[in-house]
C-alpha cells in the first residue's frame, strides 16, 4: 500500500513537471463528494476525471487584467455664436421688484417720408430731404439736373408710460435683427446695442 501511494504521488508530480494536472471527482456510496489532485478515487466510487493544464514549477500565477472599457466617442464641439437671445429669454436680474425703476422714456419718432421709429431721443438729428430742382436752363428735370436737399425735423412723440415697457422689448427685438443681419462693419456697434437694450429691459420694472 505504501509503495503504490509513493508511486501515485512520483506520478503526479511528474504529470505536474509537465504542466498537466489531472482532477479526479468522486462521490462515494453515501453521497459524500472529494476532489483529489492526480489521485484516483477509490474503490466503489463514482468517478469523474478531467485534465487541466498546470503553470510550470516557480512561475507566478496569472494576475487578471478587468477588460478595458471602452471609451465614449468626443463629442465634437460647435462653434460658438454670437446671436443675442430675444427678450422671451432675457432672464431677470436678481432685483427686488420694490426696488425696480420705470425703463427710461421713448419716443415714436416719424420721417419726412413716413417712415416710423423707436428711439429714446425725443430730439434725433436733422435729415437732408432731397428738393426737386430744375437744371441750369429752367427746363424742368432732365440728366445732370443740380441736386439739393433741405434740412428737416423727425416729428417725435413721447410714448404712454403704461406702454413703456411693450416697446422697449420691440425695440429690443430691432436691435437684435440688426446684429443678425446688418452690415458686418457695424457689428460691434449692433451688439454693443443690443447688450445696452437688454439691461435695460432685465433691470427696470420691465424685467419683473
Amino acid at each position: 500500500m505504501r509503495r503504490w501511494l509513493m508511486t501515485t504521488l512520483l506520478l503526479g508530480m511528474a504529470t505536474a513537471a509537465h504542466g498537466q494536472v489531472v482532477i479526479y471527482r468522486c462521490t462515494d456510496a453515501s453521497g459524500a463528494l472529494t476532489i483529489q489532485n492526480n489521485t484516483p478515487c477509490p474503490k466503489g466510487s463514482t468517478q469523474q476525471r478531467r485534465v487541466v493544464e498546470a503553470a510550470p514549477v516557480g512561475s507566478p500565477p496569472p494576475v487578471f487584467a478587468p477588460p478595458a472599457r471602452p471609451t465614449a466617442p468626443a463629442t465634437p464641439s460647435r462653434p460658438a455664436e454670437h446671436v443675442q437671445p430675444s427678450p422671451a429669454k432675457v432672464e431677470s436680474a436678481n432685483i427686488p421688484d420694490a426696488e425696480r425703476l420705470p425703463p427710461p422714456a421713448l419716443y415714436e419718432c416719424r420721417t419726412y417720408d413716413n417712415g416710423i421709429y423707436l428711439s429714446d431721443d425725443g430730439h434725433p438729428p436733422q435729415r437732408c430731404a432731397p428738393l426737386r430742382v430744375t437744371g441750369l436752363g429752367g427746363g424742368g428735370d432732365r440728366a445732370g439736373a443740380t441736386a439739393a436737399c433741405q434740412m428737416v425735423d423727425d416729428q417725435c412723440q413721447r410714448i404712454p408710460d403704461g406702454a413703456l415697457c411693450v416697446n422697449w422689448k420691440q425695440r429690443l427685438r430691432e436691435a437684435e435683427s440688426q446684429l443678425r443681419f446688418g452690415v458686418a462693419g457695424q457689428r460691434d456697434q449692433a451688439q454693443a446695442e443690443v447688450e445696452r437694450m437688454q439691461r435695460i429691459v432685465r433691470e427696470s420694472t420691465c424685467g419683473r
